[in-house]
C-alpha cells in the first residue's frame, strides 16, 4: 500500500508551493479582511468550507447534496446570504499532470459560471490536485475511520483548497 507521506515532499514549498514562513512575510504588505468561501465540486456532494484573508485559515462549513452535480440552490443561497463572502473559489478538478479532467472540470466550471451568475459574487477557479487525499489523511489523523465520512471529506477538501489558494496569493 502506497503512503501519502511516502509522495509527498514534507515541506509544500518542494512541490512549488510558496514557503509558508516567506509567504507570512510577504503577506503582512497585502493583508485584507475578505471573507472566501471556498467549494469541493462533485457530482453527489459539494463541500465548503469559509476563510478570513487575514489569517489565511479555513474552516468547514456544510456539504450540500448535489443531483448529478446541480445542487438545492436555496440552500447555498441560504449559506451565502449568512456569511456575505467577498470572493467565492471552486476547486477545478485535474489530472496529476494539471491536465482537465473531460467531464468534471466542465462542470466545476459550469458550477462557478453559476454561481457568478445567479449571485453576482466574484468567483475564480484554483487547482484542487490532491486535495481529496491530504483532506482524507487529515481527517483520519484528527479522528480515525470514524471521521472519513464523505460529507466530512467534501468539506476538508474545500478547506484544503481555500488554503492553497492563500497561498498562492502571498507567493
Amino acid at each position: 500500500m502506497l503512503c501519502l507521506a511516502s509522495i509527498l515532499p514534507s515541506y509544500p514549498h518542494k512541490l512549488g508551493m510558496p514557503n509558508p514562513f516567506t509567504a507570512r512575510r510577504k503577506r503582512q504588505d497585502t493583508m485584507t479582511s475578505r471573507t472566501i468561501i471556498a467549494f469541493d465540486f462533485g457530482t453527489k456532494s459539494i463541500g465548503s468550507a469559509i476563510g478570513q484573508e487575514v489569517t489565511g485559515t479555513a474552516s468547514p462549513l456544510k456539504a450540500f447534496k448535489a443531483k448529478d452535480g446541480i445542487p438545492n440552490w436555496d440552500d447555498i443561497e441560504a449559506m451565502l446570504k449568512e456569511w456575505q463572502p467577498d470572493l467565492i473559489v471552486v476547486g477545478l478538478p485535474t489530472d496529476l499532470h494539471g491536465k482537465a479532467l473531460e467531464d468534471i472540470t466542465a462542470r466545476a466550471k459550469k458550477f462557478a459560471n453559476r454561481i457568478h451568475g445567479r449571485f453576482g459574487l466574484q468567483v475564480e477557479l484554483h487547482d484542487e490536485r490532491l486535495s481529496t487525499a491530504e483532506a482524507r489523511a487529515e481527517l483520519f489523523e484528527m479522528g480515525g475511520y470514524k471521521a472519513l465520512s464523505k460529507g466530512n471529506i467534501d468539506c476538508q477538501s474545500a478547506v484544503v483548497i481555500l488554503e492553497s489558494w492563500f497561498e498562492t496569493q502571498w507567493a
